[in-house]
């Protein structure tokens, strides 16, 4: 049995690691032309807390994607390797002026290990005359950590790494018994799928080694600290192809995040960062089979658009994309 996995961002190497879990004796590759820092996992923050807007196929498989994704990271927090893997445990608040329903969130308020109204002493702590807040306690994992823990756990298991652009599904040389698309934004001209959009998003790493508490603001504000930066953001600009940093969003995020926590202007910038979420309304998970004119025939299991959540949800839609490897090769995938 022999695997191929596109895509080496968060999406594809939590795949590849599922795929070695429940298939033992199985070859895994990984096919990929960017790893690691050129990967647009490698610039989020990384906080397990999912957009209320977020949805695969169903509300029942939305939830189980969270409730195995964050049961996957808080395991891995639990054990040894949390410092190498960087994931940890953090705590935080989610305030707005504007409604409750914003610093409400369904998927994770019986989830996590706490999710509560914070009181009114709690919404003085940051700066902004906030009107509601949530407390919650929840796992950060950061990908600058994970990412390179992952693929030397990949390799150790027997895992293959091929560098290799792919246009199309039938570039892959070898005969895989399943394909699984973990390609992100790529996934749009790989499948020509016009329902896949990109939302740019930037950050400022700063350095604040006193902020320990994540902080929630409006318009998209957060401060989220991670093993030796600080995020501060951010921007959600739908549609937008830039990848290049912008100073006008740069000033806008320092403006909010230093009235937040006007500790922050102290703060040295490390680095800014650009990414470029792929983006799509109804999150892609299922199978699919695909023949080219020559008659050629590949089992493709899609998983891609998990827009600004992919490092929250991964874990989650592994699992189950490698369940419908399972059902695909039983003959029993309702393809």
């Amino acid at each position: 049995m022999h695997f191929g996995v596109l895509g080496s961002g968060i999406i594809g190497l939590t795949t590849a690691l599922e795929l070695q879990k429940e298939f033992s004796t199985a070859r895994v590759s990984v096919i990929a032309d960017r790893f690691n820092e050129d990967t647009v996992s490698y610039v989020a923050a990384g906080i397990f807390r999912p957009g209320t807007s977020f949805m695969g196929p169903t509300q029942e498989i939305t939830q189980q994607w969270m409730t195995d994704a964050f049961n996957y990271w808080d395991e891995l927090r639990r054990s040894k390797e949390a410092p190498l893997a960087g994931v940890c445990q953090l705590s935080g608040y989610i305030y707005s002026r504007t409604s409750p329903s914003i610093v409400r969130n369904h998927f994770i308020e019986k989830l996590l290990p706490v999710y509560r109204k914070a009181t009114e002493e709690e919404l003085k702590l940051c700066h902004g005359g906030w009107k509601y807040g949530s407390f919650f306690t929840t796992c950060l994992t950061e990908s600058r950590l994970f990412l390179p823990y992952a693929t030397k756990k990949f390799l150790e298991n027997g895992g293959e790494i091929v560098r290799q652009h792919v246009n199309s599904f039938f570039e892959v040389p070898q005969n895989f018994d399943v394909l699984l698309n973990c390609t992100g934004m790529g996934a749009k001209e790989l499948c020509g799928d016009q329902h896949l959009v990109p939302i740019r998003g930037q950050v400022l790493k700063v350095r604040a080694p006193w902020v320990k508490t994540a902080f929630y603001g409006d318009y998209d504000t957060y401060v989220l600290p991670g093993f030796e930066t600080v995020t501060l953001g951010g921007c959600r600009q739908f549609d937008s192809y830039n990848t290049e940093w912008c100073k006008y969003d740069s000033m806008a995020i320092r403006e909010r995040c230093y009235d937040l926590l006007p500790s922050l202007r102290k703060a040295e910038i490390v680095r800014e960062c650009v990414g470029l979420r792929p983006h799509r309304s109804v999150v892609r998970v299922e199978p699919e089979l695909i023949s080219n004119p020559e008659g050629r025939r590949l089992k493709v299991v899609h998983n891609y658009g998990h827009g600004g959540y992919g490092v929250t949800t991964a874990p989650g839609t592994a699992k189950y994309a490698v369940r419908l490897v399972r059902d695909l090769l039983a003959g029993s995938s309702k393809l």
